[in-house]
């Protein structure tokens, strides 16, 4: 027997097919909540980070104090 027939009868086209599902399910979600209509002033804030002089963050952490 030919490694060529033992790889054919183990089906593993699944494995791929499995893979582009999942890819498809992940790129969906990113596309999806990057479109919101609420984050939009969220990302162009994000986008302007690396041009800013003094960046300041968006939101403060939960229990975080400022003294």
């Amino acid at each position: 027997m030919k490694l060529s027939d033992i790889m054919g009868y183990a089906n593993l086209a699944v494995y791929a097919e499995v893979a582009m599902v999942i890819f498809l399910i992940v790129f969906l979600a990113i596309a999806v909540r990057l479109w919101l209509p609420g984050r939009q002033q969220a990302l162009r804030d994000a986008a302007r980070l690396p041009l800013d002089d003094d960046p300041t963050p968006a939101a403060t952490p939960r229990g975080s104090t400022h003294g």
